[in-house]
């Protein structure tokens, strides 16, 4: 059968890589749309080539689509000149797969991975021709539901959802969708949908709560208005990974992806606790999927694909206890095809070299490490568990296996920062540039050492022990790096050492964003308005926008960020059941400000409450 496409030939011609709307692409699921009861648009609000390398979306495009009644499609965010046109011409945003009307469909699903791409939600809803504001959607508009990290404090979004799912989207969307059948059935309004809804564990619907504030704007009480609605909100957590969907059929782009590769899950959570980490709390427990799944599944992957490398995802691969023998099975099965295999989050302090031995013949592209803090009192603050042995011992082993590239990666701004832990970052890498002379032979070297040092600036995010941390204005944040690169600069390797720092003004507006509440969203929705997306981008960015727009609601950054908040105040995200317990957060919180560490689960369950929920590998009730 022929297939249609939304866009002309003549807008095709006039717009940047058209590839990125026409669909098609090797293994994309095409279905009869009169043969299916409920039609899913899954959206990514970022450009195509990021989006299709989200391995989230992959996993629930393909659970979904196992089924016969449901047609899951995908939707990315149109670039600047395709938005343009879209405005101008009346085109209405339209799925990938059918190039259907995005409005037509049942349901629209956003991943919340990050909160820069707010404004490109507003995007979507506008192309899409659905009302941006929950309360003025009738029930011939879709339902708009909102998942991933940034789910777990959705109240900055909230006036443009529906519905949140909390969690991992593998456990209760198929619940979801049959109740929404069934209401259909039924003549249920959308209302009446939603209601039902509510009572689905990990299912939150704003609309249903209520957000009363003090005078000086602190939230005074929230509490759903009815009394069957739950007054928190339990996120969803899977217990068996080998149990779950995993898409051994991804989708392939025709234009390159940002991550051209494939993606193996290997394990979910972490049991490390740093202190700063949001994915670190809002994961646990830590669950890992069996060696016979990860092989099983890593064929399929190579074989449906043809692919060439193969990323082994998780949030500290090193953690995986049976890494070896994986590695094994890959480095000798895939050894004639070349298939090199990448692992990301690899930890300083557990880099035998064993684990590079199975992977020598893999392109020695640079390795990345993140220490996070130049001292060990920092480090130990921040609970990162590691010493400074560890990371010269781990960065000797590197060298020893032929690496001379190293990424390190590092936080300014973190609680009790002096001047002295920010010169500890450029005295750690120096005697690491260091360490590699000393460690390789001068005929074994493959050039001079090169190390890239990058800094974020600290963002106090929710569910973690420092979520009731402030924020730093830009230009103090600023000042932070600018002393740490003049301290480079005098470095005796300062050639080897390249220093680069994140936009300060770029992570004030993601604090604002990830520690909002209600009163957030007029802001964002004038920022959109005015011309915002793709806020996430440097080039696209204005910070004076978002200072407008804050201002013309009559709020502040001080009220939001410049203060410490009450360890006993009433955050926008308190109504949600993420795992580990506040009581553990208060702890944890504590013994940062002591200088204390917590040690990681795999040597003492620290009591953070993740327990409740089966399958943790380390947690004492499993």
């Amino acid at each position: 059968m022929e297939r249609k496409f939304a866009l002309k030939d003549s807008v095709l011609m006039r717009i940047e890589k058209p590839a990125r709307y026409t669909g098609g692409e090797i293994n994309s699921v095409m279905k009869d749309k009169d043969l299916v009861d409920v039609r899913f648009a899954m959206c990514f609000p970022d450009l195509y080539e990021i989006g299709m390398s989200h391995l989230g979306i992959q996993i629930l495009y393909s659970m979904l689509n196992e089924r016969d009644d449901i047609w899951c499609e995908r939707v990315y965010s149109p670039w600047k000149d395709l938005h343009e046109i879209m405005k101008q011409e009346h085109i209405p945003l339209f799925a990938l797969e059918s190039q259907d009307p995005v409005k037509d469909f049942d349901f629209l699903g956003i991943t919340l991975q990050y909160e820069m791409c707010y404004t490109n939600i507003l995007q979507i809803l506008d192309l899409a021709q659905i009302p941006l504001h929950q309360n003025e959607r009738t029930d011939k508009d879709p339902l708009v539901i909102g998942g991933g990290p940034c789910a777990y404090n959705p109240e900055p979004i909230a006036a443009f959802f529906d519905l949140f799912y909390i969690g991992e989207g593998e456990t209760v969307y198929f619940e979801l969708v049959d109740l929404y059948k069934k209401c259909r059935r039924e003549g249920c309004t959308r209302k009446e949908f939603l209601l039902k809804a509510s009572s689905i564990q990990g299912i939150y619907v704003p609309s249903l709560y209520d957000v009363q504030y003090h005078e000086d704007g602190t939230i005074s009480s929230f509490h759903p208005i009815d009394p069957s609605v739950p007054a928190r909100i339990r996120k969803q957590c899977c217990e068996d990974l080998d149990r779950v969907s995993f898409p051994d059929h991804p989708v392939i782009p025709y234009v390159q992806a940002t991550q051209d590769r494939v993606t193996l899950e290997i394990q979910r959570g972490c049991i490390r606790g740093c202190r700063f980490c949001q994915a670190g709390m809002i994961y646990r427990p830590f669950r890992t999927r069996s060696l016979d799944f990860l092989k099983k599944h890593a064929r399929y992957l190579i074989e449906n694909t043809g692919y060439e490398e193969i990323s082994l995802s998780s949030l500290s691969s090193s953690d995986y206890p049976e890494l070896l023998e994986l590695l094994d099975y890959l480095s000798e099965e895939y050894k004639d095809r070349k298939v090199n295999v990448s692992l990301p989050s690899l930890r300083i302090d557990e880099f035998p070299i064993e684990v590079m031995n199975k992977v020598q013949d893999i392109r020695k592209s640079s390795l990345t490490f993140a220490p996070e803090a130049g001292t060990q009192r920092m480090r130990d603050v921040i609970n990162k568990g590691i010493t400074e042995e560890n990371i010269f011992t781990g960065a000797s082993n590197a060298f020893s296996c032929g690496w001379n590239k190293v990424k390190l990666y590092f936080m300014l701004g973190l609680p009790t920062e002096t001047e002295e832990d920010i010169k500890g970052i450029s005295s750690l890498a120096e005697r690491i540039a260091e360490l590699y002379y000393d460690t390789v032979p001068k005929e074994q070297r493959k050039g001079k050492i090169q190390i890239t040092v990058s800094t974020s600036f600290f963002v106090p995010k929710p569910f973690t022990p420092f979520q009731w941390e402030k924020m730093l204005p830009p230009e103090q944040y600023l000042e932070k790096a600018f002393l740490l690169n003049d301290t480079i600069r005098q470095e005796l390797n300062k050639k080897s050492i390249k220093y680069n720092w994140h936009d300060a003004k770029t992570t004030i507006i993601e604090g604002l964003l990830a520690r909002g509440d209600r009163k957030i969203a007029p802001v964002i929705e004038e920022v959109y308005q005015a011309g915002g997306i793709f806020d996430a981008w440097t080039d696209f960015f204005d910070y004076d926008r978002w200072m407008d727009a804050l201002s013309r609601q009559h709020l502040t950054l001080e009220e939001y960020l410049y203060r410490q908040r009450d360890l006993d105040e009433i955050l926008p995200w308190d109504f949600i059941d993420a795992g580990p317990s506040r009581a553990f957060m208060v702890r944890e919180y504590q013994k940062a400000m002591k200088e204390q560490i917590t040690a990681n689960c795999r040597e003492h369950c620290s009591g953070c409450g993740a327990s409740c929920y089966p399958g943790g590998e380390y947690c004492p009730c499993v």
